[in-house]
């Protein structure tokens, strides 16, 4: 498998992006990322200025190779993020919830590459036309917020629509879905449930075992009602947020009811009353291994796949 476009945009050896999980994107598991050959992304979630500062410099001692940042656009530190972000100098980034368009001359200036996640070809050329070096085409099957195109869909009509690099993301675990994707016209994928399955994450155990023990059916949506709709893996805590949202509770109620509950579920391991975000492909994951063997893998897989379709 020759390098692709986005290769040699970011600067990695393959064309493998690990989702930017809040909680999970850690250095620990960035630097294992990209010391494989591919590219780690920081997770910062909704975490301060300092914390994210921290992450960026423990990154940097466990890698001299590329890494980058995710911002969810939302955060209300996202300012200051961003600040911290220029005056550590990560060379890519990745963002979500909103528009980047605020910051992009800013990004530009410090020559950092500009990789937005979009869930539609309206945003994915909005995007593009504002600068963006690259973007993630992200379907509904992935964990955590999600739109409403599935990652098949999606990601050819972004390619068509686009001349930047597409990277795919959603439903994406192995050596078949790489070559999906490239077939797709995408130039890469991007994995993050997978990813939580590895000895590198800092994700609890419970959770961890939660996703291995999923089948094809074992996640759920919720906060349709809110706009800001979320896939995770089915137990009490969904349903009691289902129970909520069809009783008419107002986003103010769910917003109160739902604070903390990822940290609880994805760090403190509380599988019964945290929130486990997981993509569709949980099913697929059977078992934790090293980031580098995931990765070693998927590359030769993906390679002899390709070859036997020769």
């Amino acid at each position: 498998m020759n390098k692709t476009a986005i290769c040699h945009l970011l600067g990695i050896e393959y064309p493998i992006i690990q989702g930017g999980m809040a909680h999970v994107g850690t250095a620990e598991l960035v630097s294992a990322v990209s010391n494989a050959g591919a590219l780690g992304i920081i997770g910062c979630g909704y975490y301060r200025p300092d914390w994210v500062r921290e992450q960026i410099r423990l990154t940097k001692q466990k890698t001299s190779k590329p890494f980058g940042i995710n911002v969810p656009l939302t955060s209300p530190f996202v300012k200051a993020v961003i600040d911290v972000i220029l005056q550590e100098g990560v060379p890519i980034i990745t963002t979500g919830n909103a528009s980047p368009e605020p910051y992009i001359a800013r990004f530009k200036q410090a020559g950092m590459k500009i990789m937005p996640v979009v869930a539609s070809v309206h945003a994915a050329r909005h995007m593009a036309e504002i600068g963006a070096d690259a973007v993630v085409a992200e379907g509904m099957e992935s964990g955590g917020h999600i739109g409403e195109v599935t990652t098949m869909s999606l990601v050819p009509q972004v390619v068509d629509a686009l001349k930047i690099p597409v990277v795919a993301a959603g439903g994406i675990a192995d050596a078949r879905g790489l070559v999906a994707a490239l077939a797709l016209g995408a130039q890469g994928i991007q994995m993050g449930t997978r990813f939580v399955c590895s000895t590198e994450a800092i994700a609890h155990i419970n959770y961890k075992r939660k996703i291995l023990a999923a089948d094809d059916r074992g996640t759920t949506i919720t906060g349709y009602t809110t706009g800001l709709p979320l896939r995770a893996l089915k137990n009490p805590l969904t349903d009691q947020y289902k129970a909520l949202e069809e009783g008419g509770a107002s986003r103010e109620e769910l917003a109160l009811f739902a604070e903390g509950r990822m940290h609880l579920g994805i760090i403190e391991g509380d599988t019964e009353e945290g929130s486990l975000l997981a993509g569709q492909i949980a099913g697929m994951i059977k078992d934790i291994k090293p980031v580098k063997i995931i990765i070693e893998e998927i590359v030769t897989g993906a390679n002899k796949i390709i070859a036997n379709l020769k």
